[in-house]
């Protein structure tokens, strides 16, 4: 048989030509870079050694078939059609030669495929001149990963001694894909981390048992100011804790070490860090013992939370506002109770008291005290109906928005245009917002812009309800400073809204609140 090693009569030129092939394999599998390499190299040192025309491997994939994932071919002749059928097709335990392989775990030969009655891809093999073909299973540590195949162009009788070395080879390739595959995952598992570490938003800061610095992520650059190369076996408490919590810091570490202990492994805390210029700033930090063989290793996740605390400084503080605007609205509304219409009733009660009295002795003062009451009664009433108005104006109520900002262009001394309004009732809460932010814009449009006119809208859509006014005045209003607009402000965020000033010095202002309406 042409290609195929024979033994001789003592048997020694058939193992010599068997043990260069199994040489020459080795060889391929300890110097190729990859797996594809490896394979191709082994198809090729295999195919020619023996002159055989075609190779692949197959491999058993995570959908329980076996896939070719290597072809090696001699010579350019056509098997195109072929080549293409075995890189697409796949095979089940029992299917076809390599599924036989894979199944019984023990080397196959056929002569003639072409008149094998399991063998899919016989017309096409037929088709490409392809007749004999022998396979052997890849044997790893775990059982068989797959199997190779080698096909040549005439009919060949079988080579038990062939197949048993290449049954050996086949163990030597088992152990080598299973050792790749291993080392693939764990490249992948590097890979992963890495681009975990990198992409985090998180500063990511490992250290040794000494507080050196072994990993230090692109977010831990950008929120302390160090590049990597220049914290990589540095001391942390050094570069990035305040030096007044650097002794507890190594404390804690010292102390963990020789009593396994700590207060702040695997909690999160919030604790001040220190940026490569100095400045500190608040963090919240996580810290975790790595679990590796060796001395301990720890790794910190921190997050800035500068933010955070401003948003939580502003909140305080605006509550802290709103406590004090209710309780100056409540003394507003008591002295002027008390200074306004409680002296009209009081003077009403006094009057009607004395015209009580004088009923039938002096007709005339009677009349005179009864009319003075009336009068006064008027003007109590008038003082309680503005004071109403202070809380909730009555034309909110009885006509909706459109009513209410009509009412409040009316009485503006500057020329108001109502561009837009809902045609349909908002909840009382939302109206009530909208309505004193036109109010206070047109108030202090009157008192500060010098403008000649402003326009109002309030629009409703996508779960927003927006409030603009705008004027032509002379700009330059601030949120931060005196108490109308920082309290119109309180009351829209009180409702998870936001104001915001556009004022421009010279340019006209514009308020525009933003409400949700859920």
């Amino acid at each position: 048989m042409k290609g195929v090693p024979h033994p001789t009569n003592d048997g020694q030129s058939g193992l010599s030509s068997l043990s260069t092939i199994e040489l020459a394999v080795a060889r391929a599998l300890a110097e190729a870079a990859d797996s594809e390499e490896t394979y191709n190299r082994v198809l090729a040192e295999i195919g020619r050694a023996l002159d055989w025309e075609l190779g692949a491997v197959w491999e058993a994939s995570f959908a329980g078939d076996l896939r070719c994932v290597a072809l090696w071919q001699s010579s350019p002749e056509d098997t195109v059609e072929f080549r293409a059928l075995t890189e697409r097709i796949t095979f089940g335990r029992g299917e076809g030669l390599p599924g036989r392989v894979w199944d019984s775990g023990e080397p196959a030969w056929v002569v003639d495929v072409v008149e094998d009655v399991n063998f899919p891809r016989a017309e096409a093999a037929a088709r490409a001149g392809l007749r004999a073909a022998f396979c052997f299973p890849i044997r790893g540590p775990g059982g068989v990963v797959g199997t190779i195949e080698f096909f040549a162009r005439t009919l060949e009788e079988p080579n038990e001694a062939l197949l048993a070395s290449m049954a050996v080879l086949g163990s030597f390739i088992g152990q080598f894909v299973e050792r790749r595959r291993a080392e693939d995952a764990v490249r992948g598992r590097e890979a992963l981390t890495g681009a975990i570490l990198c992409s985090a938003l998180d500063a990511v800061i490992t250290m040794d048992d000494r507080g050196r610095i072994l990993e230090f992520n692109p977010a831990a650059e950008r929120i302390f100011g160090y590049t990597k190369d220049e914290t990589i076996g540095k001391d942390m408490a050094d570069l990035v804790v305040p030096p007044s919590l650097r002794e507890p810091h190594r404390h804690g570490l010292a102390r963990y070490l020789e009593t396994g202990r700590s207060v702040y492994l695997d909690r999160r805390v919030e604790l001040a860090g220190m940026r490569s210029d100095g400045s500190e700033f608040p963090v919240e930090l996580t810290i975790t013992q790595i679990d590796l063989p060796g001395p301990p290793t720890f790794t910190g996740f921190i997050r800035d939370i500068t933010d955070r605390k401003s948003v939580e400084a502003e909140l305080r503080a605006s509550r802290t506002r709103i406590v004090e605007t209710a309780a100056t609205e409540r003394r507003r509304l008591e002295r002027n109770l008390h200074d306004g219409a409680q002296q009209y009733l009081n003077a009403v009660a006094l009057k009607l008291r004395l015209a009580a009295a004088s009923i039938g002795e002096e007709p005339n003062v009677t009349s005179q005290l009864l009319e003075d009451a009336q009068a006064d009664l008027a003007i109590a009433v008038d003082e309680l109906r503005e004071l109403a108005r202070g809380i909730h104006p009555a034309t909110l109520t009885d006509h909706g928005l459109a009513g209410a900002l009509a009412s409040l262009a009316d009485r503006s001394p500057v020329d108001v245009s109502i561009t837009e309004v809902p045609t349909e009732r908002l909840s009382e809460t939302l109206e009530v917002a909208a309505y004193y932010v036109v109010a206070e814009g047109l108030t202090n449009i009157a008192k500060y812009a010098g403008a000649d006119c402003a326009t109002v809208s309030i629009v409703h859509r996508q779960g927003l309800v927006v409030v603009e006014v705008d004027d032509d005045g002379c700009g330059g209003a601030d949120l931060t400073k005196g108490t109308g607009l920082r309290g119109l402000a309180d009351r829209v965020e009180a409702l998870d809204g936001r104001l915001v000033i556009e004022s421009p010095p010279g340019g006209g202002t514009r308020v525009r609140a933003e409400i949700p309406t859920a």
